[in-house]
């Protein structure tokens, strides 16, 4: 595999098409996720990604391989030698693009905003990674593994503590939509450094190298893992700008109000009734008289009066008695 000199002095390896193509699936596969978390967020599906365990094990792979990708890339970039000015014009692309994420999400979500997330992690590993570059490969191998295990062994509640929580170590998560800490993080961003220096000495990259990215749907994934981070930046602004204009004239939120109660109430209703007909047309019932008489406060309301219990009580007794007055009836 040919270098070519770099305008900063230093010698530069060509682009590995496959690392493309690797970080375009990155970035994809984290398009999907955060639309699928835009969609919980508004309300136009019922799902918690944070509590279902196969979206959990996706984002995490999604982190991991990013995280992994910037070991392979700090290699591929700096291995012959550092090149300054090349990595601080990066450093300092990326370190801005992750205070642009803080700020935006600082005044979207100020309670679970953004201050250690991937980009900030990124920033924080290129720059640490730059000692390992030429260390010897056991010591980069044996702290990435101390690191993973450090995280999986070694918990504390003080680490829970936003203030320590890019640190990791915690047996709580603070509330935080993105948070990638140092342990486990670095552990896989050394291993993505000792990969990648054993490619280049085994010849892997060499052979890597020959492979082009030919098929059309592997040029576009190339084309968008050179782009990732553009991509990073504007995907999420332009999902939600898209999904809140629908949103505002569709109102997912009440339609998910209705099937969330719905579901509850016929839930609840079997396991004392027993009767799937008659709990279906009662929580149809009852529905129809939250929604008709504007009731949804009083339903969602944990701290009712003695007066607002009544009036719920009189709609579930009226529900009742016109259900199986209807069933009652001749002909039924």
């Amino acid at each position: 595999m040919t270098s070519t000199t770099d305008l900063t002095g230093g010698p530069r390896r060509p682009r590995l098409a496959v690392i493309d193509i690797a970080r375009g699936l990155a970035i994809l596969a984290m398009v999907v996720y955060h639309f699928a978390w835009d969609l919980a967020y508004l309300q136009f599906i019922a799902l918690d990604l944070r509590a279902e365990i196969g979206w959990v094990i996706f984002q995490k792979l999604i982190v991991g391989s990013f995280i992994f990708l910037t070991g392979v890339s700090l290699v591929l970039a700096h291995g012959d030698a550092i090149r300054w000015r090349a990595f601080w014009r990066r450093f300092a692309l990326v370190l801005g693009a992750a205070m642009l994420v803080t700020i935006g999400t600082l005044f979207f979500s100020p309670n679970a905003f953004v201050y250690f997330g991937v980009l900030h992690a990124i920033a924080l590993f290129s720059l640490a990674g730059l000692a390992f570059l030429r260390a010897p490969l056991w010591l980069v191998i044996a702290l990435g593994a101390a690191i993973l295990a450090t995280a999986t062994f070694v918990q504390h509640p003080l680490f829970g503590e936003k203030i320590w929580s890019w640190i990791g170590l915690w047996d709580e998560p603070p509330p935080a939509e993105d948070l990638v800490p140092i342990f486990p993080w670095f552990g896989v961003a050394l291993f993505g450094i000792a990969f990648a220096r054993w490619a280049r000495t085994s010849g892997l990259f060499d052979r890597l190298a020959a492979i082009p990215a030919s098929a059309t749907p592997a040029r576009g994934l190339a084309k968008a893992g050179r782009w990732s981070l553009p991509i990073y930046l504007i995907h999420q602004p332009i999902l939600l700008a898209i999904l809140m204009g629908i949103a505002a004239l569709t109102n997912p939120g009440a339609a998910m109000q209705s099937r969330l109660f719905t579901q509850s109430c016929e839930q609840s209703c079997r396991q004392s009734a027993g009767d799937a007909a008659f709990c279906t047309a009662y929580c149809g019932c009852a529905l129809t008289e939250i929604e008709d008489n504007a009731l949804w406060p009083l339903v969602n309301n944990p701290a009712r009066t003695p007066d607002e219990d009544l009036r719920l009580t009189e709609m579930v007794n009226q529900c009742t008695a016109d259900v199986i007055e209807g069933r009652l009836a001749p002909g039924n």
